[in-house]
């Protein structure tokens, strides 16, 4: 039914032409990629209000700063440092310089006096003291803690001193603040050990420690703000990641919540159009990729209307495959590891060629991460993509033989292989716990991904083989079975023409191989060249055996119109047959335009004016290489049978004047030969007739010899 379609499709006139071949299938498969992926990349937009309980549960579809949680958590880091204060050592040293000049004033003034002295000296002294000292200890302590300094001993004057010192530098080292400064007081007066002065004495001792524990941890603005500064800039940024959960469902929607939900763009109903344009950026590029390598093949001669459609349903079934994985999604996360993508690169390896499976295997992978992005809008599964790129690539480099159907099994095997090992590896690399239970499924998948891979491949080659005419390996060896109907035919009713196209295709597959063109398809299709001289076969010298030639018997011009007319017998019974196109284009171009000589020189003997055109096929000329090598091919084998004992050297000649023939004749000119293929075409047939006509040993003819041959 496809190929009918198909077939009724192709012979309209536009899409004859293949670059509008090529156009309208990569347009019509973008428009389908792009209907498959869109919500992939969709932006979705919700209509809810504050304080309802959410339907659903809805993720954040992109990574994004929350500025608003950011400011506040900067706000509490810099409310949470606590002022800094910094001890002014010059207080410290200052207040125990007041503390020594009040003792060294004394020593002096009694110095002076001498050591006994009466009420008056003492008034005295202390009247000395009050000049010499300065302000802020004559104002700070009363007449009375001098007196009692002046009354003691030089020895108890000498404690004091040495205690006071020690226990007010320790005390103000430590740093007192403002409102520690009492205790400050408490903590010296504790610390001081006078069990041995009296009480007048102890007080007055007091009251100078009193006066010098002073306030000298001062607040530090600059380190403060310093500080300050550094807490709020080192706090991390609040971010909502792409993917985070911001509301579960039935959690009702929080001013919070609605803040976050606003802030990712849920809330407003003005999809962003940009992830579009991206995708369909992507896709462009993919087409482009595609429509390169489909041009590669437009120039090798190999780009048929069922290649074109191969690729397009093949690409499309791969997208379909990872659309249905990708529903799945939300009930297995690693569902992809089960879809069995591998089947479109087997296929498109084993019906056109390994580039192109290649290539689209990439296109293919590219695509997988985002079929299995869970529908959330800018993000890329790369593990999936990773794993289906693999997947696929080993698939093709361990399909070794095409032609083995046997081989696509065990390629399955292979790739089941690859695929455990990368679930293995994907799953290492994840750092993710996993149970046992979901090691075991993940591997599972794996296996389920090959097995129906194998199994895809297999079942449907005949679909494209049949359906769509797609010519494998597979199919030419069936064709090439000598018990095909056709050739069959052949052999029975001529075969000197059998014999003929046998010889043909051993030259023509050599000469194929050569330039890299496909040899077997070469082959096959010399095989079937000839089927139209089935219809008159003593027409044809091969098969002229003990008949005497009926071209003796008729015009040049009718003998011309018989032997031209076989090429087009034989394509008309050929497509009757449902056979492959190539096959079908060999039989038909494989004289192309060239020139019955023979019957156009007899011809121009008999008559003077004889038109050259009669006596040319009518064409067309060869399309692809593997014609052209058959239209070769087939004048050499003709032309070296009729030499008795063929030399290599006259071997080489013979060929090179044909290939130069069809060359200057224009008959090379359609195909996509080019002057260096015709070389190795040219060393390859030589080769070859080299090999079929080498030098025999003469055996001796006795009767002996005969005798045990017998």
């Amino acid at each position: 039914m496809v190929k009918v379609w198909w077939e009724k499709w192709k012979n309209i006139g536009w899409v004859q032409h293949k670059g509008l071949q090529l156009s309208g299938s990569l347009l019509l498969l973008a428009f389908l990629l792009f209907g498959l992926t869109y919500t992939n990349v969709q932006t979705k937009t919700y209509d809810i209000e504050r304080f309802e309980r959410a339907k659903e549960t809805i993720l954040s579809p992109i990574t994004i700063e929350d500025k608003q949680k950011t400011n506040e958590k900067k706000s509490q880091a810099f409310q949470s440092v606590e002022d800094i204060y910094s001890v002014d050592e010059s207080v410290t040293t200052k207040q125990l310089n007041y503390v020594n000049d009040l003792f060294k004033a004394i020593e002096t003034i009694q110095d002076k006096e001498g050591n006994t002295s009466t009420d008056d000296q003492s008034l005295s002294q202390d009247q000395q003291l009050t000049k010499v000292l300065p302000e802020e200890i004559t104002s700070n302590l009363d007449a009375s803690v001098f007196d009692q300094l002046i009354a003691a001993s030089v020895e108890q004057r000498q404690l004091v001193r040495e205690l006071l010192m020690k226990e007010i530098k320790e005390v103000m080292n430590a740093g007192i603040k403002e409102e520690e400064v009492p205790e400050a007081r408490q903590l010296v007066q504790e610390q001081l050990n006078l069990s041995s002065f009296g009480t007048d004495l102890k007080e007055a001792v007091y009251d100078i420690a009193a006066f010098a524990t002073v306030e000298n941890n001062f607040l530090d603005l600059s380190k403060t703000s310093q500080a300050k500064n550094q807490a709020a800039n080192e706090v991390e940024p609040v971010m909502i990641r792409q993917g985070q959960v911001l509301v579960s469902q039935g959690e009702r929607i929080s001013s919070d919540i609605y803040q976050r939900l606003e802030l990712v763009g849920l809330l407003d109903n003005k999809n962003n159009i940009f992830p579009y344009i991206g995708l369909s950026l992507l896709i462009v590029l993919s087409m482009g990729m595609m429509a390169y390598e489909l041009t590669l093949l437009s120039r090798r001669g190999t780009l048929q209307p069922g290649t074109l459609l191969t690729v397009l349903l093949i690409s499309a079934m791969s997208f379909l495959f990872m659309k249905i994985g990708s529903i799945f999604q939300s009930s297995w996360h690693d569902v992809y590891f089960a879809v069995p993508l591998a089947a479109s690169s087997l296929l498109l390896k084993i019906l056109i060629r390994e580039r192109i499976a290649i290539v689209l295997s990439v296109v293919y992978a590219v695509f997988g991460t985002i079929f299995f992005n869970q529908q959330i809008p800018g993000t890329l599964n790369l593990e999936a993509g990773l794993f289906l790129l693999f997947s696929q690539i080993s698939a093709v480099m361990l399909l070794s033989d095409v032609q083995d159907r046997l081989q696509i099994l065990k390629t399955g095997f292979g790739v089941t292989v690859v695929n455990i090992v990368l679930v293995v590896l994907l799953v290492l690399l994840s750092y993710e716990p996993t149970t046992l239970s979901s090691f075991a499924l993940l591997l599972l998948f794996g296996g389920i991904a090959a097995f129906l891979s194998s199994v895809l491949t297999y079942g449907l080659l005949p679909f494209f083989e049949a359906g769509l005419g797609m010519l494998t390996d597979t199919r030419l060896l069936i064709l090439a079975n000598p018990n095909h109907p056709l050739l069959r035919k052949i052999l029975t009713e001529t075969p000197g023409t059998y014999h003929h196209s046998v010889m043909v295709g051993n030259l023509s597959e050599a000469a194929c191989e050569a330039i890299g063109a496909n040899g077997l398809l070469a082959r096959v299709g010399s095989y079937y060249h000839d089927l139209g001289k089935t219809y008159k076969p003593q027409y044809f010298i091969e098969n002229q055996m003990g008949i005497k030639n009926p071209h003796d018997m008729i015009e040049p011009e009718q003998s011309a119109e018989i032997i031209i007319e076989h090429p087009y017998l034989g394509a008309e019974t050929l497509r009757k047959h449902k056979m492959p196109q190539e096959i079908i284009d060999i039989a038909e171009q494989h004289h192309g335009t060239t020139l019955l000589k023979y019957f156009y020189y007899k011809a121009k003997e008999q008559k003077k004016h004889v038109s050259e055109h009669q006596f040319r096929y009518p064409g067309p000329k060869p399309q692809s290489k593997e014609a052209a090598i058959v239209c070769i091919c087939d004048s050499v084998e003709a032309a070296v049978r009729s030499l008795e004992q063929p030399t290599p050297h006259e071997i080489e000649e013979l060929v090179q004047s044909i290939i130069r023939d069809r060359l200057l004749d224009g008959q090379l000119h359609a195909s996509p030969l080019t002057l260096k293929d015709l070389e190795k075409v040219q060393v390859a047939i030589c080769e070859t007739l080299n090999g079929i006509f080498h030098s025999r040993i003469q055996y001796p003819q006795n009767k002996q010899t005969v005798k045990e041959a017998t």
